[in-house]
């Protein structure tokens, strides 16, 4: 399965340096129903697209967020001129 959403980057914590976007309430609904093996923590393996960026990562449930996070590297960042508070275009997918 493949979605496009908006989310908007922001930081762990106002001293970290690990960057997320929170998957959208009802695209992580669908992925929760979604029959597959997990990984640590309840982590779902995906393939990410933000602009001409395409990755390999995982999805981690939040519960305090009610929703996935997913981890936005350095590298993407860098690449996609993107910083906290910045709305991106994403398209997801679950990795085979």
């Amino acid at each position: 399965m493949e979605w496009d959403f908006e989310a908007e980057v922001w930081l762990w914590k106002s001293d970290a340096s690990w960057h997320f976007l929170t998957v959208p309430k009802e695209v992580a609904d669908e992925i929760e129903d979604m029959p597959m093996n997990r990984g640590g923590f309840g982590s779902v393996r995906v393939e990410v697209t933000i602009g001409s960026s395409t990755w390999q990562t995982s999805l981690f449930p939040s519960k305090e967020i009610g929703s996935f996070v997913l981890p936005l590297k350095k590298p993407v960042r860098g690449a996609e001129g993107l910083g906290v508070g910045d709305v991106c275009s994403v398209r997801l997918r679950i990795a085979e």
